[in-house]
């Protein structure tokens, strides 16, 4: 598969973002992990000290099969 910028909407739902995600190695993945927790620290540095993360109402997406 080569990579491509999409200007379409569908590539933008959640279901495109999963199946590309899953299309990468294991390894990717992990990588991908990574640069979100680097970014999220590094706006918010901190979150290192938190010991017990309390999610905020509201905020949480659930996704069901289809």
């Amino acid at each position: 598969m080569i990579p491509t910028v999409e200007h379409d909407r569908q590539q933008e739902t959640i279901e495109a973002k999963a199946r590309w995600f899953q299309s990468l190695s294991m390894a990717e993945r992990m990588d991908v992990f990574c640069e979100f927790t680097e970014l999220a620290l590094s706006v918010h540095p901190e979150l290192k000290e938190k010991k017990h993360v309390e999610p905020i109402a509201g905020r949480i997406q659930i996704l069901s099969a289809k």
